[in-house]
């Protein structure tokens, strides 16, 4: 039975472990889509690695989507169990599986059907063009399952079972990279191999992430559409947020590539490595808005504010040292990458720029991370949209356009690095003024709960809105693991 472990014991050492866990997992699979790209430069067509870097930029739209419905199982399981509240726990993981896969495959559809206009749309042409159709449309058809893989590890993350979705990652991307060199040299199918083998190792990531829900937590319960339909309204208003915030980002990438784009065929290439590497590189910044999640979200469940508090700072001390030491690892090592990738001329140049000065700017992509997981467990997820909508939008069109006007294709990467850093630090202002204004509000809820009934018992795990004055009681038999209310 699932216990709130993120109320105690050491944050830093929490978020350390929670992030490495999550890193290490989505290391593997960024290292199979960079093995992927890599394999494919092997086979000498420029437009192979061209059509990667444009059908990479739509899939990662749709798998946008089921990173926001991951948002909302952290942010809603995660807090029922910092309240104690198993059944609930176990309701809303069932009910969010649900959702998930519903809303996975109707958008997966919808980007199969129109996949030819979206690549056309981010600047994809000719043989370019035609190669990316038939990459993305073997991969979307799996996009439901990479759904419930995402929403089945984070439910695994709420309850603190780090390393369980980590073996689930790893296993998708131990699969994916034996199948990638057997599909596409062994079969001799190419690009389409390199998509087949991405889909089987989905099915692997989704299986064992289920497994661990299922049979070791036992967080799923019967489906009732009844519950479903009410429950929906709770998992809508934080899903439909983080949803819009996750896709803000492939909106405002998909931009990028586009004013790369007018360059060439080349510089695209380059901007494909670049963006293969950066998540292998920065994988543990990509992993931190989901590690403090489910610590956030346990403390506020607790109405332990302080430690909320707590845990953001940290997050940003551990995310500054990580950032900088990978950047200056990348500035070290940028001739090894472009040497490895085969790459040359324009392609190099981008890469280069990228390792020597761009890199640094992930500092304030990771306050931004750290930023969305406070607004989305704190109860405020419109805001983690309206600020990645904003940088989407003011932070990228006009900076990307006037860099692309003014330095060329390195003054579009300069672009987008500039409003990073803008709304960064904005993203950093408001989560800590979010935090303040959630425990005013606690704090006033107490002193009218006291008011009104000075004799109530008040715990850390009891509010008035949920409980009503009841007081959570642990059956010490099963060492506080049944609760009872």
């Amino acid at each position: 039975m699932p216990k709130a472990k993120f109320v105690s014991g050491n944050i830093f050492r929490h978020i350390i472990l929670m992030s490495s866990t999550n890193a290490i997992g989505l290391t593997a699979l960024f290292l199979v889509d960079l093995a992927d790209l890599f394999f494919i430069s092997l086979l000498g067509e420029a437009e192979l690695a061209a059509a990667v870097g444009y059908a990479g930029t739509i899939a990662f739209f749709t798998t946008s989507i089921s990173i926001g419905l991951a948002i909302a199982m952290t942010a809603l399981v995660s807090k029922a169990i910092g309240q104690r509240d198993i059944a609930r726990a176990r309701r809303l993981v069932t009910h969010v599986l649900a959702t998930g896969l519903l809303i996975s495959a109707s958008i997966a559809a919808l980007a199969w059907w129109f996949a030819p206009e979206l690549l056309s749309l981010i600047g994809a042409k000719g043989t370019t063009h035609d190669l990316a159709v038939n990459y993305l449309r073997i991969l979307l058809p799996s996009l439901p399952v990479l759904g419930l893989a995402m929403s089945a590890g984070a439910a695994l993350r709420s309850v603190g079972d780090a390393k369980r979705a980590m073996w689930s990652t790893l296993a998708g991307g131990g699969v994916n990279a034996l199948l990638d060199p057997l599909f596409i040299f062994a079969f001799g199918l190419g690009l389409p191999g390199a998509a087949i083998a991405s889909v089987l190792a989905r099915f692997v990531v989704a299986g064992v992430a289920l497994y661990g829900v299922s049979s070791k937590h036992h967080l799923l319960t019967a489906f009732d559409w009844r519950l479903w339909l009410a429950d929906n309204r709770v998992i809508l208003k934080v899903a439909g947020p983080a949803m819009m915030t996750n896709v803000a980002t492939p909106i405002g990438n998909a931009y990028v590539t586009a004013a790369i784009a007018v360059f060439g065929d080349a510089y695209v290439a380059g901007w494909a490595v670049v963006g293969r590497m950066m998540p292998v590189a920065f994988a543990m910044i990509f992993s931190l808005s989901g590690a403090i999640g489910p610590i956030i979200g346990q403390n506020f469940g607790a109405h332990d504010y302080p430690r909320v508090r707590d845990a953001l700072i940290k997050a940003l001390y551990f995310n500054t040292g990580f950032v900088l030491l990978v950047s200056l690892l990348l500035y070290w090592a940028q001739g090894l990458v472009i040497l490895g990738f085969g790459v040359a001329g324009e392609a190099a140049s981008l890469i280069s720029f990228f390792c020597t000065w761009i890199s640094f700017s992930f500092i304030f992509n990771g306050a931004m991370f750290v930023g969305n997981a406070a607004f989305n467990n704190l109860g405020y997820p419109s805001t983690s949209t309206l600020i990645n909508f904003g940088k989407a939008t003011l932070g990228t069109i006009p900076f990307v356009y006037l860099g692309g006007q003014w330095f060329g294709p390195l003054g579009v990467v300069a672009g987008q690095a500039v409003g990073t850093v803008l709304f960064g630090l904005l993203a950093l202002r408001l989560a800590f003024y979010t935090v303040n204004r959630v425990t005013e509000k606690h704090q006033r809820s107490l002193e009218e709960q006291v008011a009104l009934s000075p004799d109530m018992p008040l715990t850390p795990f009891c509010s008035s809105r949920a409980y009503m004055c009841a007081e959570a009681e642990i059956d010490e038999s099963t060492n506080g693991d049944s609760i009872k209310l």
